[in-house]
């Protein structure tokens, strides 16, 4: 029984932190709470938690990957949609902060923001994570960054004309 605890222990350990990240990465119309779920099932349903090196790297690449996922999907449903017609496209999505200028951000490119911004990872823990060089962690935060830069840029050039 002392195994299952354990595991429980692990996963409660990880949830917080893991569920901030969902927040960031995931679908806007996606809960994070979900996301987190669906990943730890995920996990869980391989074995046991303790065979992995770092728990909480998995974790994470799992939520990425499924919000990916979710991306494509909402994707592909948006395109079907536009063959249907213009009305059914044209939802009114707006949201209160900011935080629409990161949803813009490919989920990968949020991930490394938000890691690194937020988080405070260094770009050698980035690396780790995404599984590339160093200088190719800090090449996607800046590529990101500058991204999220263009867009506020733009949205702000917009309103000055109104």
């Amino acid at each position: 029984m002392t195994g299952v605890a354990d595991e429980r222990a692990l996963l409660l350990q990880q949830y917080a932190p893991l569920r901030r990240y969902a927040a960031v990465v995931g679908p806007w119309d996606v809960d994070p709470d979900d996301l987190v779920q669906e990943a730890m099932v995920r996990v869980l349903g391989l074995g046991q938690l303790t065979i992995h090196d770092d728990l909480g790297a998995y974790l994470r690449r799992t939520v990425l990957n499924i919000a990916a996922s979710h991306a494509r999907k909402a994707g592909r449903g948006k395109r079907a949609m536009g063959r249907v017609g213009p009305s059914a496209t044209t939802a009114n999505q707006s949201y209160p902060s900011d935080i629409s200028e990161l949803l813009r951000l490919p989920p990968r490119d949020r991930a490394a923001v938000f890691l690194v911004d937020v988080e405070g990872w260094t770009f050698r823990d980035l690396a780790i994570e995404l599984g590339c060089s160093e200088q190719a962690a800090r090449a996607r935060v800046s590529r990101a960054r500058r991204k999220l830069r263009d867009h506020m840029l733009a949205d702000d050039a917009e309103v000055g004309r109104d």
